[in-house]
């Protein structure tokens, strides 16, 4: 398969994935509006709610490094320019992710 091709199809399966797990992140964010700190923690005490957290931080992150980059293919004519954006962006998508997850499992 042609690279274009996979990326079109990870950025497709990353976004059909996020659809559900941006619902569950939006209604269950909408209920933490009012919840006070120990409330919030008791929340992210269960493992399957950290879990689903987890996969929606990771397919996020994902998406969104590949539609990002899909725009610096599109208008950084540049090549050197262009792989270091993207370079740089994945980067900032993996420091950002990690640190993320290490917040969300020391609650």
């Amino acid at each position: 398969m042609i690279k274009a091709t996979k990326k079109w199809l990870a950025i497709k399966i990353s976004s059909g994935l996020l659809i559900p797990l941006m619902v569950w992140f939006i209604i269950t964010f909408v209920s933490l509006v009012d919840a006070n700190s120990s409330q919030t923690q008791v929340f992210f005490s269960d493992f399957f709610k950290k879990m689903i957290m987890f996969l929606f931080l990771i397919v996020a992150f994902t998406f969104y490094t590949l539609t990002i980059s899909e725009v610096f293919e599109d208008y950084i004519g540049n090549l050197k320019l262009k792989n270091a954006a993207n370079r740089l962006l994945v980067l900032f998508s993996i420091v950002i992710t990690l640190t993320l997850l290490i917040f969300l499992f020391k609650i």
